[in-house]
């Protein structure tokens, strides 16, 4: 290698960004930040400035690959967009323009507007709220309770929590799927080739070594073709199709006898009620044909073992969100695959949601002040269920709180990468924003809502700070810094840190800084930051032994009853049906003929395409230019009834509003479903949409089952 290296000249081997003395490039190790997989960086940094970006081969999970948002960080750090001082608004006729001050400015008046908004309306009146990155969530919480406000919120509030939820309902826990161990998955409506990539991998993995797969969801994905059987259901009838699956388990006798005998709440009432979801009945309602619902039934149900894997969000984006994702999750008890090798096993998660089977003591961190020595949360009214499973409050409620002022006034916010598009109603909430005395928004760009906020803070990216990671293989990093930051940029917990400090809370632990607070949460597990200090591209945790199986056979469930509920005595006691019941979206050719007269098709939303997450890479160059144009997805023949041809500009309308898009025609999409991606600025789907528009038991919008209809946009 050397002698190779001597054959170029050192102009040469800069030009390569070769690393090496002669070329002043260093390799630094971190990770991604933009989405949640975290994969793994090798930053190629010169004279302080990342030049080139590669995958780390060294870590397990993500093996050196990158996806577009991984490969295009270089413009995501050094984006023009990019705050680097913070911003205070100084409102002059006509205008209200963000300038510069110092952080000591900002803090000042960041201190000095939250204690006196606390002092008259009280603590509660200030929301703190996040949306992403993640792991500074538990740091927020803590500081939120600790200035004695109840609302603490994030986006979670829209994705994930409603699933958990549902799972907490009949389990009183969450099961993950054995993938590498089961012989059958059930894939609901997930799609890791886009959302999740590292995942995928080992998914192709287990297929080549003889994994069955069924594939449920309306859309055509990377994994159908893979799929041994694919249940092309019409979207938000989730539900009605696990009932169904259920009805031919119970009548065939396919289901685990012992594990409902002995382990269930309530399997003769679901039993009797499954009896109303034969296959042709559930095709009627779903479009998936009976045949297809019986062999899926039979696989799922002879396969042992067998696991479900569901997406953080797709089966419980509809107003009929929890009890349909409780329909689903049922098949796991039914069938006897709960908390078993290849099943969906339990697993203590830890930091910040990872299913490591780590003790850690993090809810004891976030929760310093309890909730009965507080306000009422946002939402608790309207959504007791969700306050009673989920220790935030409802985030989608806050714009309805803001206005109707009731129980208590919203006057504040503190926020960390607030997007206001995420809400259903999507310019109801920022007209709501508008409305606040004061609003604090810390971010690395100067997004839409951040020019809402009266003070912005800018915030570091993953390669300007410290940060944990620790992946469900237990496989951790303590990143370091690999650029200075840029500008004044600050890390998300620092940022905390400090405001803490500022509103002299005299927390004691916060202020021992980041390092120390991990080390308190991590205590029962016997890690320490400082055990993985010396491998900066990550290494295992060694000596850390796994949970059992079958854990409820020692401790029960915990749930009220201490079993697997299909009645849940949470819901019934909140005045829900117990049972898993299925009940139409909202808006559906079903549920509202007469809206179907004028808006036939069925609109779903939200999926993502792999060079985007969320809104937050839209801005970049290399990921925009892979698509472009906000479209949507219709099917050839919806489009030919309506003379729209690949490419055309149409209005995209509902019931409430309309959007210009272009046209994809494309089988991907079924008959009479148009599907609009998230996340254009131009093409804000989300206005489309009531604010109201979600489900009664956890407040979840129904981004993914509307209806609407498509035409073609006249000049």
């Amino acid at each position: 290698m050397m002698n190779m290296r001597s054959t170029f000249t050192a102009k040469q081997l800069r030009d390569g960004k070769i690393p090496g003395k002669e070329t002043g490039i260093e390799i630094r190790k971190s990770t991604c930040g933009i989405c949640l997989q975290n994969c793994g960086i090798n930053a190629y940094v010169k004279d302080g400035t990342i030049i080139k970006i590669e995958g780390t081969a060294e870590n397990p999970d993500t093996g050196g690959t990158l996806c577009p948002k991984g490969a295009a960080n270089r413009q995501y750090v050094y984006h023009p967009d990019r705050i680097h001082t913070p911003l205070v608004k100084k409102a002059s006729k006509g205008s209200d323009r963000l300038i510069p001050v110092s952080w000591e400015a900002a803090m000042d008046i960041f201190s000095t507007r939250l204690l006196k908004i606390r002092e008259e309306s009280g603590p509660e009146s200030v929301v703190f709220f996040t949306g992403f990155p993640k792991r500074l969530r538990p740091f927020l919480q803590r500081l939120a309770h600790g200035f004695g406000s109840p609302n603490y919120c994030s986006e979670s509030s829209t994705c994930y929590f409603a699933t958990a939820m549902a799972n907490h309902l009949n389990y009183g826990t969450v099961g993950y799927p054995d993938v590498a161990n089961t012989k059958c998955l059930l894939v609901w409506s997930c799609n890791p080739f886009h959302s999740g990539t590292s995942r995928a991998r080992g998914l192709l993995q287990a297929i080549d070594n003889g994994m069955k797969v069924i594939e449920v969801g309306p859309l055509i994905s990377p994994l159908t073709g893979r799929a041994d059987i694919h249940l092309r259901l019409r979207p938000g009838t989730s539900g009605a199709l696990a009932l169904g699956l259920a009805h031919v388990i119970i009548k065939e006798g396919r289901f685990d006898r012992n594990f409902v005998d002995n382990w269930t709440k309530g399997f003769a009432e679901y039993s009797s009620y499954v009896q109303e979801f034969s296959p042709a009945t559930v095709e009627a309602i779903t479009s998936v044909p009976a045949e297809s619902i019986v062999r899926a039934a039979r696989l799922f149900a002879d396969s042992k073992p067998a696991a479900i894997l569901s997406g953080a969000s797709p089966t419980v984006h509809h107003t009929n969100a929890v009890q349909n994702h409780r329909a689903i999750t049922a098949l796991i008890g039914l069938t006897g695959n709960f908390d078993r090798k290849g099943g969906n096993y339990v697993q203590t998660t830890s930091y910040y949601h990872q299913p490591t089977g780590l003790p850690t003591r993090e809810r004891e961190f976030e929760q310093v002040r309890p909730f009965e020595a507080m306000a009422p949360r946002i939402g608790q009214d309207v959504h007791p269920v969700w306050c009673k499973l989920v220790t935030e409050a409802q985030s989608m409620h806050i714009p309805s709180q803001i206005n109707s002022e009731k129980p208590y006034p919203i006057r504040a916010m503190v926020g960390f990468g607030v997007n206001y598009r995420m809400w259903p109603g999507s310019d109801y909430m920022r007209d709501s924003l508008k409305k606040l005395d004061f609003m604090v928004d810390v971010d690395l760009f100067l997004t839409d809502t951040a020019k809402l906020a009266d003070l912005v803070l800018p915030a570091c990216s993953s390669f300007e700070k410290h940060d944990l990671r620790i992946w469900p293989s237990r496989y951790a990093i303590w990143t370091r810094p690999v650029i200075s930051p840029v500008g004044e940029a600050r890390s998300d917990v620092d940022i905390i840190i400090h405001m803490a400090d500022k509103l002299g809370l005299n927390d004691s632990l916060l202020s021992k800084g980041h390092e120390a607070c991990l080390d308190w949460i991590f205590e029962p597990a016997g890690f320490k930051i400082k055990d993985i200090k010396d491998h900066p591209e990550g290494c295992f945790l060694k000596d850390m032994q796994r949970a059992p199986h079958e854990k409820y056979k020692t401790n029960g469930f915990p749930t009220p009853s201490g079993k697997m509920e299909f009645t849940s005595s949470i819901l019934e006691e909140a005045g829900f049906d117990p049972l898993p019941k299925y009940t139409e979206p909202m808006l559906s050719p079903v549920s509202s003929p007469a809206v179907a007269e004028k808006f036939p098709l069925v609109l779903t939303t939200g999926a993502r395409l792999p060079m985007f997450f969320h809104s937050r890479t839209f801005r970049l160059p290399w990921t925009r230019r892979l698509r472009p144009d906000a479209m949507l997805e219709i099917h050839p023949e919806d489009a030919q009834k309506r003379g729209i041809a690949q490419g055309d500009t149409v209005n995209l309308s509902t019931p409430k509003s309309s959007i210009t898009v272009k046209a994809e025609l494309t089988h991907k999409v079924p008959l009479g479903v148009v599907n609009m991606l998230h996340g254009y600025p131009e093409a804000d789907v989300n206005l489309l949409i009531e604010p109201d528009y979600r489900d009664p038991v956890s407040g979840f919008p129904g981004f993914k089952a509307l209806l609407c209809e498509v035409s073609l946009k006249t000049v």
